[in-house]
């Protein structure tokens, strides 16, 4: 939801940085990277050490950069395809890494809550689905748009619930992960709903290569 309705809000911030940093010569591509591998050594090494709070703060202004490099791109005159496939590959790898790292935190904190541990890898599963229909979607010429829980409602929802954690909270990291779970099952199904209902979903497409074709009656 977010991901439609809350790009102007955030324009007002966002697009001075971006000219910033087109005006000094820096590409999108550049952004996207650095704000990717940022946030999955800030995941990778605050979380499963218990620095829960900082993790949020750091990973949240990383995450960020997700606006800036888009923005950077159309000030530039538009995106190119290699950089749309990059911005949502680095995508996939910083959600992996944030929910694998509060995986590996729950067990080695030994926290004895099995149902934080299920929680995140659902989540973990889940948004690589969400991403994935989508995109599969789009390729054959389907309509995707929006959804329940998109990208920036998972990573608010749990870096506050990590943040709230780390300061001290009880249990308000588990109700976060339980919300994005139930919320990202119900989005997988509702973006497969989505792509049932488009206008092409029943056109043919062509086999896989090196599949046997069977000619039509």
């Amino acid at each position: 939801m977010l991901g439609v309705h809350g790009r102007k809000p955030a324009a007002v911030v966002i697009e001075p940085i971006a000219r910033s940093l087109v005006k000094a010569g820096i590409s999108p591509n550049t952004v996207t990277v650095v704000g990717t591998l940022g946030a999955c050594v800030a995941a990778l090494t605050l979380i499963p050490t218990g620095h829960l709070f900082a993790a949020a703060i750091i990973i949240g202004l990383l995450t960020a950069v997700d606006m800036v490099d888009g923005t950077m791109a159309r000030i530039r005159g538009g995106g190119t395809t290699f950089g749309a496939t990059l911005d949502a590959s680095c995508d996939r790898i910083t959600d992996g890494a944030v929910f694998a790292a509060i995986v590996w935190w729950v067990v080695s904190a030994q926290q004895g809550e099995r149902h934080q541990m299920i929680a995140a890898l659902i989540v973990l599963v889940t948004s690589q689905v969400i991403s994935y229909v989508k995109a599969r979607a789009e390729a054959g010429g389907l309509d995707i748009v929006g959804g329940l829980v998109e990208r920036p409602e998972r990573l608010i929802i749990g870096l506050v619930g990590l943040g709230l954690e780390g300061l001290g909270v009880p249990h308000v990291l588990s109700v976060a992960l339980w919300i994005l779970a139930i919320g990202s099952i119900f989005t997988v199904i509702q973006r497969m709903v989505m792509a049932g209902k488009s206008p092409h979903a029943n056109d043919k497409i062509s086999a896989p290569h090196g599949a046997k074709e069977f000619p039509t009656k």
